[in-house]
């Protein structure tokens, strides 16, 4: 249940079973957040450079946002050591099993050494919420970033998994195994675009967000195969304001960090009402909004 091109689809989006929308938030509180080390090209030059409260005032402002809209933000304290924590969409990747109903987190397996001793933390609260917790296989050793690269289709049981910088294509076999999902398989290659999350941010059930080009013609074709809306931000606003780290939990809002005008006209176009937030302090680090959170149900 692995697709890799157009010519392996064999089915229609509307065919595949419904997953429910998610109504919780998960957030790290910022209170170690910093640039400590370099481990992806947004990071070059900002060692030590964040402003804590700018930090902290930004932070807050995109948990209002997600408070605003009605939903529930739970928080996991930032651990001292762990500067990247407060990214908690990379830890896990939270699933609904559309066979038993039961609920859990595939726990990743990152990339990075500094960045390893996170998910422990995150296991500790999904159980504390009755989640079941997996773990990637240990006997095939194989990096996996949780919902940097794997992310849900809106409303179906499909997962987007981008792999080539911080997550194996090998563990979509496990993924797509033990839940009965197919998984559309997106090449990245270019470092700005470590993480799937940094250039395609899938709106609703219809539309697609992304930056073409961090995709090759294979990934490109698969968007237009089962999107029937594909929006295309432009490159500035892609690799240095995060335009496709924008974050639509509800299919109508867009959480978008501030200043990408033209794709933010894009999206009024496309019919979606665009929020507007400052996320510069993390953009230092190689996030942005959809980085700061993550769903679950």
């Amino acid at each position: 249940m692995l697709y890799r091109s157009v010519q392996d689809i064999d089915f229609e989006i509307s065919e595949l079973p419904r997953l429910p929308t998610p109504s919780r938030v998960l957030m790290t509180t910022p209170d170690h957040f910093d640039v400590q080390y370099v481990i992806n090209p947004h990071m070059a030059g900002n060692l030590g450079t964040v402003d804590a409260k700018a930090a902290m005032r930004q932070w807050e402002s995109v948990k209002s946002t997600y408070s605003d809209m009605g939903l529930d933000v739970q928080t996991v304290s930032g651990q001292a050591g762990l500067p990247d924590m407060v990214f908690c969409a990379n830890q896990t990747l939270p699933y609904l099993d559309h066979r038993t109903g039961v609920r859990g987190v595939f726990l990743s397996n990152m990339y990075a050494d500094e960045r390893s001793a996170e998910v422990d933390f995150y296991a500790q609260f999904f159980r504390g919420e009755g989640y079941e917790t997996r773990a990637i296989r240990a006997n095939i050793e194989r990096k996996f970033e949780g919902m940097g690269d794997a992310i849900w289709h809106p409303g179906k049981q499909l997962l987007w998994g981008g792999f080539g910088f911080r997550t194996d294509e090998e563990v979509y076999h496990q993924i797509s195994d033990t839940l009965d999902v197919p998984v559309v398989l997106l090449y990245l290659d270019d470092p700005d675009f470590y993480h799937l999350d940094t250039c395609l941010s899938v709106l609703d059930e219809r539309t697609a967000l992304i930056f073409p080009g961090a995709f090759e013609p294979d990934g490109l074709a698969l968007f237009r195969r089962l999107f029937a809306r594909v929006l295309e931000a432009p490159e500035d606003e892609s690799r240095s304001l995060f335009a496709c780290n924008a974050h639509c939990p509800d299919s109508r809002h867009v959480i978008i960090q501030k200043g990408c005008s033209r794709t933010n006209a894009l999206l009024r176009d496309a019919g979606f009402e665009t929020i507007e937030v400052e996320t510069d302090e993390y953009l230092k680090a190689g996030g942005s909004v959809f980085c700061m959170k993550q769903m679950f149900w």
